[in-house]
Parts: structure tokens; C-alpha cells; sequence
């Protein structure tokens, strides 16, 4: 009598985006492999953190933009509490910048929205198997950037570069750019007028910048060069505003 086939388990996967279509089209594709299934969804941090503990994901494929929340303090909180947990960062933030920082705030991985489904199936599989993943454009980079001389990298840090913010610089300054106030900002991250004041201090300094003024000019054009052009591409049809429509917290 032969024995019955034994099939191994599938891949939990928690899919966690702000927009709805894009989730759905996620988890139609992840549920149609032989591999995988998707066992929640989630479109902020507080349904996540529910998500997480009510269905126990091998893997969570989260954005970066969850309204006003600070998803790479999230990230950081989730591994510290779920060390186990395999997080796979799907952003259409640039990759050069935002990498990195999601990789030390403990990800397992970064792939940009503009990437094939193929290659969204390959990062779940490479992360699964204990690997780091990145795109193939992204390590060669990193490696250069590891040849360069000590007195070159120096330069480079000094240099007024919008990469040299911190993360929480970095969150601040997109906030900015996208059109709130320090009040605003304070709320949406439950931190006091003056802090937000401090990093913003910090934020003009590290750009070279001498006024509050210069900062929102220098903001406002980054957030419409780096970020609305990939959220235009996220949605098929989105019209055009000055700001990032952030939600309110």
C-alpha cells in the first residue's frame, strides 16, 4: 500500500499597503503559487500589529508609507517583540536612500513597486531561504561604495545630501515636503513641538540650508521629484496635487 503524499507547509505571508488595489492584486498573485498563501492584510500599523499577533506570518511584505506613521520605527519594534518574524520592505521610496535604513531596522529585504511579480516571488523565496535581498543595481552599488577611500567617504558624509539625514530626520523632512506644519508634524508622530523644532534645525543644517522657508522649498521639491512619480505609478488613475495626500494620524 503506498503511503499518501506529504505536502510542505505554505508560506504565510502578511500583505500590509495603504492602497487597497494594490493589496489585492498582491495577494491574488501570492495565492495562486503552490508555495504561498496569504494569511492577512492590513493597510496602517495598528491593524498590523493585530494582524501579526492574530495570524503568525512566516513573512510580512509591508510599504513604507502608512499615512503618518513611522514604519521604520515599526519595523524595528516588530522584530524586537517577533525576533523570528522575515520582513520584506515593498516601497516605491528610492532604494539607494531608504534601503539601507530599512535593512538596519532589521528588514530581511527591499524591492521596489516597480519590480516584475517574478521578482517579487524570487525576494519571498531568497528571505525564506535566510538571504538578504536587494536588487542586482543596488549590491553592485554597495560594493563600489565599499572601494571608495576612507578620506573620499568623509568628504561624501559632510557633504550636504539629503542620504545624510537620520531616519527620523529623514520621516520629518518628507512630512514636511508634503505639505504639514511643526504642529502637524508633532501630532502625527506624538512628539513635542520642540523636537520636531530640534530636527528640523538639525535638517537645515545637515542641507545647508538657513531658513525654515528654504526648507520647505527644499522638501516640497524632493518629495514631488523622488515620491509622487512612483505613487502615480502605483494607481492607475490618481490626479495630480501639490503634496503627498498623506492620511491624518
Amino acid at each position: 500500500m503506498s503511503l499518501p503524499e506529504t505536502h510542505a507547509a505554505k508560506i504565510r505571508v502578511l500583505v500590509v499597503d495603504e492602497h487597497p488595489m494594490l493589496r489585492h492584486g498582491i495577494i491574488t498573485y501570492f495565492n495562486c503559487q503552490s508555495d504561498v498563501t496569504v494569511c492577512g492584510e492590513a493597510d496602517d500599523i495598528p491593524r498590523t500589529q493585530s494582524k501579526v499577533a492574530e495570524c503568525r506570518p512566516d513573512l510580512l511584505l509591508i510599504g513604507l508609507r502608512l499615512g503618518t506613521g513611522d514604519s521604520l520605527e515599526f519595523v524595528k519594534a516588530l522584530k524586537a517583540q517577533y525576533p523570528k518574524l522575515l520582513i520584506l520592505v515593498y516601497s516605491a521610496f528610492e532604494e539607494a536612500i531608504f534601503a539601507e535604513r530599512a535593512l538596519r531596522a532589521g528588514a530581511n529585504g527591499y524591492l521596489m513597486k516597480k519590480a516584475t511579480r517574478e521578482e517579487m516571488l524570487i525576494a519571498v523565496r531568497d528571505v525564506l531561504r535566510g538571504q538578504i535581498y536587494v536588487s542586482r543595481e543596488l549590491a553592485l552599488r554597495a560594493f563600489q561604495k565599499s572601494l571608495e577611500t576612507q578620506s573620499q567617504h568623509r568628504l561624501s558624509e559632510k557633504a550636504p545630501r539629503v542620504e545624510n539625514l537620520s531616519d527620523r530626520e529623514m520621516h520629518v523632512f518628507q512630512l514636511v515636503g508634503s505639505g504639514l506644519g511643526t504642529r502637524k508634524i508633532a501630532h502625527a508622530l506624538n512628539l513635542s513641538v520642540k523636537t520636531i523644532e530640534t530636527h528640523r534645525g538639525n535638517i537645515k543644517g545637515k542641507l545647508g540650508l538657513h531658513s525654515g522657508a528654504e526648507l520647505t522649498e527644499r522638501a516640497t521639491a524632493w518629495v514631488m521629484e523622488n515620491l509622487l512619480p512612483q505613487q502615480r505609478n502605483e494607481i492607475s488613475v490618481v490626479k495630480k496635487k501639490k503634496v503627498v495626500p498623506f492620511r491624518a494620524a
